[in-house]
Formats: structure tokens, sequence, C-alpha cells
């Protein structure tokens, strides 16, 4: 097994141990680890608190860059959307996993396998409202003020 999916593994095990849960991510670019996390919902409530979303932040923050997609990413279990979602923002092309998300589901841990599941359904179909509401007509459009800041 890859030195840094060891090492994500490890992670992943120290946080249960720290009453977490199984997750562990560790960035790399070339053969060197840029940052690293593990799942933290435990200690600040924050539902955002993953260990592949917390080794992006620290990432870019350490590099000054939203960019990495010169950089591979190891993580104990398969992303969740949330996740997977932040690493095609950031530009990462190679994702390794150890546990997939039916391994999470049977250990308890299935909300990831759900939201999957709900993201393949049209919108009209999810178990969450999302209902688009038109902008006011007062007010200046976002999208469309970016767009001529980019010209």
């Amino acid at each position: 097994m890859d030195q840094f999916m060891k090492q994500a593994i490890q992670l992943a095990l120290d946080n249960v141990e720290k009453g977490g849960q199984p997750f562990g991510a560790v960035l790399v670019r070339g053969n060197e680890v840029i940052a690293e996390g593990v799942n933290e919902l435990h200690l600040h409530y924050d539902i955002s608190g993953h260990a592949e979303l917390l080794a992006i932040r620290r990432a870019q923050a350490d590099l000054k860059t939203l960019d990495l997609s010169d950089c591979t990413i190891y993580a104990s279990g398969e992303p969740c959307a949330m996740c997977l979602t932040a690493m095609y923002f950031a530009g990462i092309q190679d994702v390794y996993y150890a546990a997939s998300v039916d391994d999470a589901e049977q250990a308890g841990l299935g909300k990831s396998k759900m939201i999957y599941r709900e993201l393949a359904k049209a919108r009209s179909e999810r178990e969450i409202n999302i209902i688009q509401m038109q902008i006011d007509q007062s007010l200046a459009d976002p999208m469309k003020q970016w767009k001529d800041k980019q010209k």
C-alpha cells in the first residue's frame, strides 16, 4: 500500500481514538505532503469539517492559491459529494481512497451514499426543496456584474 494512503488511514484511526469519525486525508504535491486533515465535526460542530476539505483549505491558505491541479489527495474513505465538489473546484485530478461509500454505509455512516443518490435525481424529485427565485429588478445582477468585470 502507498505510504500516503497509509498516512491517511493512520490519521483516520487516530481520529476514531479521539472520538471522531474514521476519515483522514493527505494532500500531496509531487512526493511531498502539503496538508492533511481529519473529520473535526465532533470538535467544532461544523458539518463542513471533513478531512478532505480541511486539507484543501490548509493547502490553499498556505500556498495562497485556489489551484491545486498539481496535487493528489489520499483519503481513508471515498469522498462525499461536498468534498468531491471542492476537489473539482480546486482542480485536483487524482483521488485515491480506501473505504467506499458502501463500506461507510455498512459501518453506520450512510449519509454520503444517500446524498449521491439524491444528486442523481432531478431537482423536483429530491428530498430538499430547491426553488429558484428571480432577482428583484431594483437590484443589479451579480452574475452580470461579475461577467462585465472580467472583460
